[in-house]
């Protein structure tokens, strides 16, 4: 095959991949029937069925990471990025592997197959519900999704869990390393970090909701770990590969290093810091530069550490500290990093704020401080991937039920998925995840997100429940 025809295939793929994620991303918002949706699927059917009278079969499979086109991977396009990234958590969800199209196809086969996946999201077995509808089609089949580990022993929340609780004891190993004055290595933090980019590549609501588990004695190593996985996760959605989200993920951890130097009469101080004492405390940015350098090895990795470090706290605006006399442009892992600081130590309790900021609440200050303190754009994207009810939320919801969100939705970011705790009665139950994009025979939501609540009030501890 010429170098043309290489070329003429990926364009192709590309769009193929793009539009079948616009036709599901529609259909989400409009019947399959309404004109809105049929005028993408006409798209759709003209594009693959041009395919087909080439390919005479197009097989769309995920593996991985990447979707293949009849054996030939499509790259990533930053212009289809969020597109992909929606299609690519669609199959995943559905456990969907694959879809053959075959021979020429037409519209009403492909509005089988999007009402086959809108409705699958509420079977027991998504996969084998998108199977039995398709078997009214000719031309098009599906097939499940293979995993590279075929082990039921390995429970992903049991992986996750590990993946988390290692990250924080080697952050704390390390901190204390450092207070001693031993040397210390950061690439060896290269594993840890490898671990948390592997869960948020293929478990990422699950990863995001560990760092919805504060604990008030460990802060420090718990918001290094939780700062690292939302740094993490927000690189992934703009576009990062694997070894720069690594990267990010090392810069992240240790963004608060400076930290260490602060005198713990005042770190642990209970009550409002003086104007002296909130000096000390913004020195900690200069200090966390100077301790990095310090280390083992001067490399790379050691010298962006450093940067980040010293510029977490300046703000996009620069408004921050330190004050720098230039008009320093800050390096792009700054700007994820801060916004990953201020929403978990908005949401934390530390010794000068017991109280934590509920999730959805941190989200609203943020947002006004978005295109001043906060990266506007990253800011966007920030907000679609802990979704308007971030994980950990408690909500009261209009059936009278409590719930815990325990994993959002980026089409209907109002509708997320919830872990019921409370019953309508008032009594306490083992929960069970309810899908508020779940409607009756009349078309109507069963039930809505009426208010969100303070779990300290309720003295409900989310750990119970998100482990």
């Amino acid at each position: 095959m010429d170098n043309r025809e290489d070329i003429e295939r990926f364009r192709t793929g590309k769009d193929l991949v793009n539009q079948i994620s616009v036709v599901l991303r529609t259909s989400h918002i409009h019947d399959p029937d309404n004109v809105a949706v049929t005028t993408v699927i006409d798209k759709f059917v003209s594009t693959i069925n041009a395919f087909i009278s080439h390919e005479r079969v197009v097989s769309l499979e995920l593996r991985g990471e990447y979707f293949y086109i009849n054996d030939y991977r499509i790259r990533y396009s930053l212009e289809y990025l969020l597109n992909f990234d929606f299609l690519l958590r669609e199959f995943k969800k559905r456990e969907l592997g694959s879809i053959i199209f075959k021979d020429k196809i037409n519209a009403d086969e492909v509005k089988v197959l999007v009402r086959a996946l809108l409705s699958s999201s509420f079977a027991e077995s998504s996969f084998d519900a998108i199977e039995e509808k398709m078997s009214q089609t000719r031309n098009i089949s599906v097939g499940r999704l293979k995993k590279v580990v075929e082990d039921s022993s390995l429970d992903p929340r049991k992986m996750v869990k590990k993946t988390y609780f290692n990250a924080v004891s080697y952050a704390r190993g390390v901190i204390n390393r450092i207070k001693s004055g031993e040397k210390v290595n950061i690439k060896k933090a290269k594993r840890v970090v490898e671990n948390m980019v592997d869960h948020i590549l293929e478990e990422e609501q699950l990863l995001l909701g560990m760092t919805a588990i504060k604990d008030y004695d460990e802060y420090t190593y718990h918001h290094s770990v939780n700062v690292s996985i939302f740094s993490i996760a927000l690189g992934q959605r703009v576009g990062l590969n694997r070894r720069t989200l690594t990267e990010l993920g090392m810069v992240a951890l240790f963004h608060d290093i400076g930290k260490m130097d602060i005198p713990n009469e005042i770190l642990n101080k209970p009550s409002n810091f003086s104007a002296s004492e909130w000096d000390i405390i913004r020195r900690h940015p200069v200090w966390g530069a100077k301790t990095l350098l310090k280390l083992k090895k001067l490399d790379p990795l050691t010298i962006k550490s450093a940067i980040v470090a010293f510029e977490h706290h300046m703000n996009y605006d620069h408004s921050g500290y330190p004050r720098v006399r230039t008009d320093l442009k800050l390096d792009f892992y700054t700007k994820i990093v801060s916004l990953a600081d201020q929403y978990d130590a908005m949401t934390s309790s530390r010794v000068y704020s017991r109280v934590p900021l509920a999730p959805d609440k941190a989200l609203s200050i943020m947002m006004e401080r978005s295109n001043t303190q906060l990266d506007p754009l990253l800011m966007k994207f920030f907000v679609n991937m802990v979704g308007v009810f971030p994980i950990g939320t408690l909500v009261m919801l209009s059936t009278k039920e409590l719930g815990l969100v325990c994993e959002s939705n980026h089409i209907f970011p109002t509708r997320p998925r919830v872990l019921i705790i409370v019953d309508e009665k008032g009594s306490r139950v083992k929960g069970h995840v309810v899908d508020l994009t779940e409607k009756n025979e009349q078309d109507i939501y069963i039930r809505s997100i009426l208010k969100t609540m303070d779990p300290n009030k309720y003295r409900i501890n989310l750990a119970e429940y998100l482990l």
